[in-house]
């Protein structure tokens, strides 16, 4: 038995209880992440994957319609942002829909408060969102500030930090792990965003007996069979558009649109129902496109077997 704890282009890295080791990707593997528990044979080969307890993926960057993965077996996922003018609401609530699909449970990680001024205004914000989400403000640098975090680090438990580049990430994992195992880089001065650093997924054991999955910054973070989560995350809209006249209800002009006359009313932010509207047109567009890609797909594997089918009868007739 074993756990991923690297993926590279042909190969995986594999934690067992004998050592670390690395296994060539094959034809006959399933598509591994990090986090992936997998069984090997007395010879350290791989023999099969074990089911998985929940999942992160997205659209992979670019024009190709394809799924990425990003980890398998979380517990819990770090949001990770910094009190500064890098902070986007919107951001953060494509997270929350991605951690939401999967069924894990999220706290929203605010760094480098040593920097900022005025952190209460940034922290009602992020509250804002939903007043039950768990929101843990830390400097990075600190250790006793880290510590908040603890509670979600023990042992059996698997914890994942997702954040854009610069919000801080790698300084938080050094901090929770109690060494420096990713170099870090300063934010640019002049519009407070920051650099990337990490460039690969990793697993590493945490002091206090949980497994920290660290994963690159993100730039793009596109959604797809996601229609759950976003609905989730955005939970109070929902509850308000089963009070609109109209079941079909796209929340614009329409009368007696509840979710607008809550807009009205400044119960709810007119920019949570853009954000809304984008993740659910933006799930919705890449969940059909990759539907159609895998019927092609379909489609032309049966071609290609009906072709070698007819290609035998042939040499055979011969």
């Amino acid at each position: 038995m074993g756990r991923v704890f690297g993926r590279h282009r042909s190969m995986i890295d594999v934690a067992t209880e004998q050592g670390n080791q690395s296994l060539p990707i094959t034809a006959g593997m399933p598509d591994l992440t990090v986090g992936d528990w997998v069984v090997l044979d007395s010879e350290g080969r791989f023999h099969q994957a074990l089911e998985r307890l929940s999942l992160f993926s997205r659209k992979a960057p670019g024009t190709k319609v394809v799924a990425q993965l990003i980890a398998a077996n979380v517990d819990t996922l770090f949001v990770v942002s910094s009190l500064n003018e890098d902070l986007n609401l919107n951001r953060i609530e494509r997270y929350l829909a991605l951690s939401a699909e999967a069924g894990v449970e999220s706290v929203v990680v605010l760094t480098k408060v040593d920097l900022c001024d005025d952190p209460t205004a940034y922290i009602s914000q992020v509250q804002s969102l939903d007043p039950l989400l768990s929101v843990e403000v830390v400097n990075g640098l600190d250790a006793d500030s880290v510590n908040s975090l603890e509670p979600w680090c023990r042992t059996g438990k698997t914890i994942a930090l997702l954040g854009s580049s610069g919000v801080g990430k790698s300084t938080l994992v050094n901090t929770l792990l109690g060494n420096s195992v990713q170099t870090t880089a300063s934010i640019r001065q002049d519009d407070g965003k920051g650099r990337h650093t990490t460039t690969m997924r990793s697993l590493h054991f945490m002091p206090a007996g949980g497994i920290l999955l660290d994963t690159p910054g993100m730039r793009e973070l596109q959604l797809f069979d996601c229609e759950q989560g976003v609905k989730e995350t955005f939970a109070d809209i929902n509850k308000l558009a089963k009070s609109c006249r109209f079941s079909d209800c796209q929340h614009d002009n329409e009368p007696g649109c509840a979710v607008q006359a809550a807009i009205q009313a400044g119960s709810l932010e007119a920019r949570r129902l853009v954000s809304y509207l984008k993740l659910m047109r933006e799930q919705a567009l890449n969940s059909a496109s990759l539907a159609e890609k895998r019927a092609r797909d379909r489609e032309l594997g049966r071609f290609y077997r009906s072709t070698q089918k007819a290609s035998r009868k042939l040499k055979k007739g011969c």
